[in-house]
């Protein structure tokens, strides 16, 4: 089994990105829900999928390559070249992967599919008695579930109880997990406990990313409970006492339990000490979104540090290339030279715009002749981290009289400014 190397570049970057995000996130969320509350803090796990996209994005045109002389003779013919696109052969590495991934993506889907067989509407009974504490809609949420209370995703997300809720929690602990509960799903969560589950799966091989799982359950947990207990802080010492009234359960992949029991710890950590005020908690969020935009600045930065020097092995070369057409009239004159074309070249390999290089001696003739063939030309395009990106490429064309093979172009100048163009 093979991958394009462009395609394989993006992968193996966005790998290296996403192990760095995933490791600046176990290091900082501690301090950062110490400085800030766990509502900002949960929001460092945005960092991996920021850092992971950055191959992704559209590059600058900032690379250069020069690509080999073109001669012309004055009897030249028409000719095409073919380049192949070079990829790498990962055999059994990627296979290996792939059905890892796979295994752990049936896995998921074979458990969401079984939460929602086992999930049911809520007896008549229960729900008159939960109606006066909730409206008309929420009611249509709750489902009866044995593993309740707990936050099923689905397109219309849903809540799940346990059949002994009612008996299991007084009217006081029913509103608070209830209220937690819906929390959840107005923060959307369940959403992103999904997406979390799915990451996991494609990088089941991954010692960072099952460490980091059950951090981000924890976060995520701890930062409900904040805002629950900002709108409510007389229910403290409730809140404490209906978690540990709380049955321990098992954390299951698709679903976001009430409590597991190695949240119990920090969960009442949180509780007991002092939330940070509303100006902290905002600047905690402004501060960490800045943190992790520099981060992913500094990342691409660092990154491209290096592709701006000329190299043909950044993917530069044409394609189809049609030799130009010695005009008739420079023949007749006697006309003759090398003709260098800066030519702006786009990711898809097309041409976008060509000028002579001012230190190009030639006659009108020949220039004309160089652009026009040259703009039909079609290009393997330069790569940046893995991505097509527009480039610049110097191309020398010689025209000459003579059949004997011309001397070599002279080595290429210092990159042109784009402001040429």
């Amino acid at each position: 089994m093979t991958l394009p190397a462009p395609l394989f570049r993006l992968l193996w970057h966005s790998l290296l990105y996403i192990s760095f995000g995933m490791a600046m996130v176990l290091l900082l969320r501690q301090p950062a829900r110490r400085a800030f509350g766990a509502g900002p803090a949960f929001t460092l796990w945005l960092l991996p999928a920021l850092l992971a996209s950055l191959p992704w994005l559209p590059a600058t045109p900032a690379i250069w390559s020069p690509l080999r002389a073109v001669s012309v003779w004055s009897d030249a013919t028409m000719f095409v070249v073919s380049a192949t696109p070079r990829v790498f052969a990962l055999h059994w590495p990627l296979r290996l992967w792939l059905g890892g991934s796979c295994l752990c993506l049936l896995r998921l889907a074979l458990h969401y599919q079984r939460l929602l067989r086992q999930s049911q509407r809520l007896p008549d009974s229960m729900r008159q008695a939960l109606a006066e504490q909730l409206g008309a809609g929420e009611l249509q949420r709750l489902r009866l579930h044995a593993d309740g209370p707990a936050v099923l995703w689905a397109p219309r997300s849903r809540v799940l109880l346990p059949a002994d809720f009612l008996t299991r929690f007084d009217a006081r602990e029913q509103q608070l997990v209830l209220q937690h509960e819906f929390t959840h799903l107005r923060r959307g969560d369940a959403l992103w406990s999904v997406l979390a589950e799915l990451a996991a799966a494609l990088l089941w091989f991954h010692p960072l990313a099952w460490l980091a799982l059950p951090r981000l359950r924890l976060d995520q947990e701890l930062a409900c409970d904040e805002r629950v207990l900002r709108h409510s802080p007389q229910d403290e010492a409730s809140y404490a006492h209906t978690l540990l009234h709380s049955i321990g359960m098992q954390a299951m992949p698709m679903f976001i339990p009430w409590l597991t029991q190695p949240q119990l710890k920090e969960r009442l950590h949180m509780i007991q000490r002092p939330r940070p005020g509303t100006l902290r908690r905002r600047s905690g969020f402004i501060a960490l979104a800045l943190a992790m935009a520099s981060t992913a600045c500094i990342t691409q930065a660092a990154s491209s540090y290096g592709q701006q020097a000329p190299a043909t092995d950044q993917g530069m070369n044409t394609v189809t290339q049609r030799s130009p057409i010695y005009p008739a009239d420079a023949i007749k004159r006697k006309q003759q030279g090398t003709v260098v074309l800066l030519v702006l070249i786009s990711p898809d390999g097309k041409p976008l715009k060509a000028k002579v290089e001012p230190a190009t001696k030639a006659a009108p003739d020949l220039i004309q002749a160089a652009t026009d063939s040259v703009m039909t030309w079609r290009f393997d395009p330069a790569t940046r981290n893995g991505k097509p990106t527009e480039a610049y490429a110097r191309v020398p064309i010689t025209f000459s009289l003579d059949p004997t093979p011309p001397v070599a172009a002279p080595p290429p100048p210092p990159p042109p400014n784009s402001s040429n163009f």
